[in-house]
Parts: C-alpha cells; sequence; structure tokens
C-alpha cells in the first residue's frame, strides 16, 4: 500500500505557530531575567563576602516578580 501525502497545513497552523514561538519566548525570557538575578546575587555575595546569601535571596525575589510582570504584560497586549 503506498504512503499517502500529508494534507496540506489548515487556515490555523501559523496561528498555531505563532502562539508557540510566543509562548516559547516568554519561556526563555523568564528562565534568562531568573538566572540573571540569581547569578549577580551570588555573584555580589561572593564579592562583599556576605554570611548570608541575602544578596542573592533578594534579586531571586526581585527577578521572580520582573518576570511575572514581563509574562502578564505580555500576555495582556493586544496583537
Amino acid at each position: 500500500m503506498p504512503d499517502l501525502p500529508a494534507p496540506p497545513p489548515g487556515p490555523d497552523e501559523p496561528t498555531r505557530l505563532r502562539a508557540f514561538a510566543k509562548y516559547s519566548g516568554i519561556a526563555f525570557q523568564m528562565l534568562a531575567t531568573i538566572g540573571g538575578c540569581a547569578w549577580l546575587g551570588v555573584w555580589l555575595d561572593g564579592h562583599f563576602a556576605t554570611k548570608n546569601p541575602w544578596f542573592t535571596i533578594g534579586l531571586m525575589l526581585f527577578g521572580v516578580l520582573a518576570a511575572l510582570y514581563q509574562v502578564i504584560r505580555s500576555l495582556t497586549q493586544e496583537s
């Protein structure tokens, strides 16, 4: 039995790909924001030789809040 060719993409195929790209981009943006803040916090704790990791904790909390703000802002934009 011969293989049948794949059906042509439907009219909603570009919309699905665009949504996938948007949401995966948001995930990488969150990862970069939180990771960058965590790295900076660890570096500051090492640079100032702090006894407790207050810079790491504070900047990670700031990174999570900033990432959530970016996600909410990008999801509520009309486009």
